[in-house]
């Protein structure tokens, strides 16, 4: 299909070039995510998040992991960034998120990276916590579409997001896949130092949902543009989910691709709340997933 994704087209036009100045000039100092610390990162300030300028990535591989409609045969192109911007208490990707644990990648090599999981039959291109590192990803993508990059690229984050970020990455995204943690302020205060949280991910998430829409898929099933929402349930807070799922349902669409997720361990950080010492209860996890349906969520379950 000609110009799909739609970072082509848009690069075509010569506006990939002028989003990527846009971006940049957030970076100095750094405005890019909410906390807007407004660290120099050219100077080797390091902010809230602690990420450096340069691009430093964890892993890269064909996960198998994700989604069905990401996976597909071969698997979704997965790129883990270091470093964090919502620094969760609760966080099972700790060693990368808050340690940081990783590897310098330049603009020439990540977009190597990007190329070479499409040569090896991935279904589209998924960037792990990217929020932090977006001028410099676009940079690398910008030469992966030279180097013949066609797949969707996945915004794979947090939801606690720059709204003005978002509107400057349409065009450039096809699929934006935010965890939406939580619906209430006393929770994303405690737990991820974002008392803000559910204000700015609501706004967040209606944009996302503008310049993508629902989740489309191919006559095999495999992604191609849209919105896919995911949700963690957590222990003792079903209310929280509920707030989560009526705000989905509400304010975004009834057809929203949503996936309810029982994942959630105690980890690091998580000893200093008892709440959050044990896993969810099945029947946590069962209740979370009749109200989805009770409410109306026509794609909501356990994907």
């Amino acid at each position: 299909m000609e110009d799909f994704p739609s970072y082509i087209k848009t690069k075509k036009e010569g506006k990939l070039d002028e989003i990527i100045e846009e971006l940049e000039s957030k970076l100095n100092p750094c405005v890019l995510c909410p906390r807007r610390c407004r660290a120099n990162r050219y100077a080797g300030d390091l902010g809230y998040c602690k990420a450096p300028y340069d691009i430093y990535i964890s892993s890269s591989f064909a996960h198998f992991g994700e989604e069905a409609p990401l996976v597909g045969v071969y698997g979704s192109g997965t790129i883990f960034f270091t470093h964090c911007n919502l620094r969760c208490i609760f966080c099972q990707n700790y060693d990368i998120s808050l340690f940081g644990e990783g590897s310098h990648c330049s603009y020439m090599k990540l977009a190597r990276i990007m190329v070479e999981l499409q040569n090896r039959g991935c279904h589209n291109i998924n960037l792990v916590t990217p929020t932090h590192y977006v001028p410099q990803i676009l940079k690398a993508l910008s030469i992966a579409i030279d180097e013949g990059l066609h797949l969707p690229i996945v915004y794979n984050c947090g939801g606690y997001e720059s709204l003005e970020v978002i509107r400057l990455l349409e065009g450039v995204v096809d699929i934006y896949m935010p965890d939406i943690k939580f619906m209430e302020k006393a929770l994303s205060k405690k737990y991820c130092k974002a008392e803000d949280y559910p204000d700015v991910v609501r706004e967040v998430v209606k944009e996302m949902h503008r310049q993508v829409g629902d989740l489309q898929v191919d006559a095999q099933n495999i992604a191609t543009k849209g919105l896919l929402i995911r949700h963690l349930v957590m222990p003792d807070s079903s209310e929280n989910t509920k707030k989560v799922l009526e705000f989905i349902k509400e304010e975004i669409s009834e057809n929203a691709f949503v996936n309810i997720m029982a994942q959630y361990h105690p980890c690091l950080g998580t000893e200093e709340f008892p709440e959050l010492s044990r896993r969810i209860t099945n029947r946590e996890y069962i209740e979370a997933l009749e109200y989805a349906q009770l409410i109306g969520l026509k794609r909501a379950s356990n994907h």
